[in-house]
Parts: C-alpha cells; sequence; structure tokens
C-alpha cells in the first residue's frame, strides 16, 4: 500500500482531471528525509515542459532538520519528473490541445519505497463550472443523508 506525503486537495477543485499519471521524482538525499517526516506540500505547483522533459515548478519541500546546513536542499527548487519516453511524447502531444494542464495530485511513497508523484492531466474549471460542480456535490450528499436516515 502507498504511503501518500501530500495531497493537492486546491487541484480538485480548480480542474477537471481526464487522465492520471504516475512518475518518479529527481530528489536530493535530505529531500527524501524531509519527505519521509511528511514536510511537503503542493499548493500552487504545476508540470512545465523544456524540451523533450518535464518538471516540477512550485513544489515546497521543506528543510530536513538532521542535516547540517551545507547539505541542505533549496525548499522549492524545480524538480526533474522521471517519465518514459514514450510517455513524455504522449503527454506533451496532449499538452498542446487547448486549456489542458498538467497539475500534480499527490506525493507518495510506493511499495518499493520510491518517490512518486500522482500527475492529473485536465482542463481547468471556470467560476460556474466550480459552482455547478458543489451544487451536484451538495445535491449528492443530501440524497446520501436521507437515504441513511430512511434506513436507520
Amino acid at each position: 500500500m502507498a504511503e501518500t506525503v501530500t495531497r493537492n486537495r486546491k487541484a480538485f477543485h480548480d480542474y477537471d482531471f481526464e487522465e492520471f499519471y504516475e512518475a518518479g521524482l529527481q530528489l536530493k538525499g535530505t529531500e527524501v528525509k524531509a519527505l519521509r517526516e511528511g514536510r511537503a506540500h503542493l499548493k500552487d505547483s504545476y508540470v512545465v515542459v523544456r524540451g523533450e522533459e518535464l518538471y516540477l515548478v512550485g513544489a515546497h519541500i521543506g528543510p530536513y532538520g538532521n542535516a547540517p546546513a551545507d547539505r541542505q536542499h533549496e525548499p522549492e527548487r524545480t524538480r526533474k519528473l522521471l517519465l518514459k519516453k514514450r510517455e513524455i511524447k504522449e503527454l506533451i502531444g496532449k499538452l498542446s490541445r487547448q486549456g489542458y494542464s498538467l497539475i500534480p495530485v499527490q506525493i507518495y511513497f510506493n511499495q518499493r519505497g520510491w518517490a512518486k508523484v500522482q500527475l492529473g492531466l485536465g482542463k481547468g474549471l471556470k467560476k460556474h463550472d466550480k459552482r455547478r460542480k458543489k451544487k451536484e456535490k451538495d445535491v449528492k450528499r443530501r440524497l446520501r443523508q436521507n437515504y441513511d436516515a430512511q434506513i436507520r
């Protein structure tokens, strides 16, 4: 079972995701240890394409407390994402479509202990879409509450 370090909950409010991808992260040793302590957040982070490579920008991984100051990493540095070439080319093609973005959804450790980031490919929601989505969620919640009340 995967051990989740952090989730980008705001992403599900701001985007309508169609597909999800799993990518590795190119990290330094202190970053891995800080992730194991849960010192990370994905708020306002995104993925950029440079050439034929993908990079995670804006993800914050806090400093590792037991490391000396000269070995500490920069908390918000740009980190390379590790995917197969075929996957990268496929993603670049999909990102070229109008309005699509690649947003980090969560960082976790898989069963083998590798740090991974889940990326969501989707379109940004407009304000009226967000309202409609919230309304539908509220209706489903009320229906579920009424159903639970009838069963008791």
